[in-house]
């Protein structure tokens, strides 16, 4: 196993120190103890300039640190948490979760994952990218931002601003069966919000982009235009009546269906029967020229990572064949709820693709839906996991004859996540990038809207 050491110049502690106090943490809850013990310490730095109307709103700059300890008195389970990593902390944390331990009932599907299933090598996955950015530069890039989006159309007449962000960590994870793994990790992102006013009516909308890299970055002129071209898009936005149509959710937010799909098939929605999708091994689920892939190991991947939250070896895994499950996302305790084996997700999916044999163009998607609904944007939260029904308030266009016509507000999208899932007609090409749900542009055969 080979963990990459960051020099100690851009994190508050070196490498070395989280290793150290996480070697500590276990011999303290031995010591007490203990008959298994984890442990989690981490240390970040973070820095966000935010411009609105060519002026600087707030320049926030944060270092973080923590670590968590959890013990285990056969199968009983206690955890307790810190900021403090000072030694006397530090014997105090561990104290107080063997404290907890003590008092708790015994869980017998507590406890470590199996060893044999531990990362003990693991490759580096390329995701941490320092950004030498000062707080300077990150204003000029924010200004550029926002007067390309000013630019970008004459109806742009103000600013909910414009965000430059960029993140940095490290973290150990140890537990008692001789594992310690770790490594640094970045997430930047530039983000932008205008409003466009035209007569009467007014609109906002946004733009981002998110990357371990920042060479990855949308570069913030082009974020800025597509922010003030999509503001002004929907200018003139009436209601629809009501009616049952064919629907596309663009790339953007079509990522949201997938993270409903992984919510349901989490071992925590399992084992308590709260998900819709109980005993969904080997049934057909979506459509059939579906498949969705769980992919760790990308390089510079948001979601990648050589192990799990317990320390489990990850793996490529095809979660849809053919529009079949063909498996869950497990961690070591939802496992054994289950009576299976862990999957290497404790923590939830890592990157989740979707990939259709049916793949088009946005311009072909919008002719092959001939006429209904482009949906871009998702308000509330009216999404039943118990159920799968699901009820949202949606703004986008309306489209005819393959064309978009108009745009529309103020109006719920509704239908099952069962029938949206085994509707879908074809997926598009323009993947967005800016988590670990990827998705493009999503064609739902028929959707109840709710307007007029």
């Amino acid at each position: 196993m080979s963990d990459l050491t960051v020099s100690g110049s851009r994190f508050s502690y070196p490498f070395t120190t989280l290793q150290q106090i996480a070697r500590d943490i276990l011999a303290q809850a031995k010591q007490g103890g203990a008959t298994a013990c984890e442990t989690n310490v981490s240390d970040g730095f973070g820095q966000t300039v935010t411009v609105r109307q060519s002026a600087v709103e707030t320049i926030e700059y944060n270092r973080d640190k923590g670590l968590s300890v959890t013990v285990y008195l056969g199968q009983k389970r206690g955890n307790a948490s810190t900021s403090d990593f000072s030694p006397q902390a530090i014997r105090d944390t561990v104290a107080a979760a063997l404290s907890i331990a003590r008092y708790t009932a015994e869980d017998n599907c507590a406890g470590l994952a199996e060893k044999d299933r531990l990362a003990r090598d693991y490759p580096q996955l390329e995701l941490y990218f320092p950004w030498q950015l000062s707080v300077e530069q990150a204003i000029e890039l924010a200004k550029e931002c926002e007067q390309s989006g000013f630019s970008a159309d004459s109806k742009i007449t103000n600013s909910e601003g414009t965000t430059v962000s960029t993140n940095e960590s490290q973290f150990i994870y140890a537990n008692s069966l001789d594992f310690m793994g770790g490594y640094p990790v970045s997430r930047h992102s530039v983000s932008c919000a205008l409003i466009a006013e035209h007569n009467e009516s007014k609109q906002r909308d946004y733009w981002y982009s998110v990357a371990r890299d920042a060479v990855d970055l949308e570069s913030v002129r082009e974020i800025g235009r597509k922010t003030g071209l999509r503001s002004a898009a929907r200018l003139g936005a009436r209601k629809i009546t009501t009616c049952e149509v064919p629907v596309i959710f663009e790339a953007p937010i079509a990522s949201s269906l997938i993270g409903h799909f992984a919510s349901a098939i989490s071992g925590g929605s399992l084992y308590r029967k709260s998900s819709f999708l109980l005993d969904s091994i080997g049934e057909q689920v979506f459509a059939p020229d579906i498949q969705i892939l769980d992919l760790p190991y990308l390089a510079k991947g948001l979601g990648s990572g050589p192990f799990d939250e317990d320390g489990v070896a990850t793996m490529e895994r095809k979660i849809v064949e053919n529009g079949i499950v063909q498996g869950y996302f497990l961690g070591s305790y939802s496992a054994r709820k289950l009576k299976m084996s862990t999957t290497g997700n404790a923590g939830g999916a890592h990157n989740l693709i979707i990939q259709s044999a049916n793949t088009l163009e946005v311009p072909e998607l919008l002719k092959k839906m001939h006429t209904g609904l482009l949906v871009t944007e998702l308000l509330g939260h009216g999404v039943n996991g118990v159920t799968g029904d699901y009820s949202r308030g949606a703004s986008g266009f309306w489209v005819e004859n393959g064309r978009i016509a108009y745009p529309v507000e103020e109006i719920t999208i509704a239908g099952n996540l069962k029938d949206i899932y085994r509707g879908i007609l074809a997926i598009g090409n323009d993947v967005i990038v800016r988590g670990s749900k990827q998705s493009g542009s999503i064609l739902i055969d028929r959707m109840t809207i709710a307007g007029d």
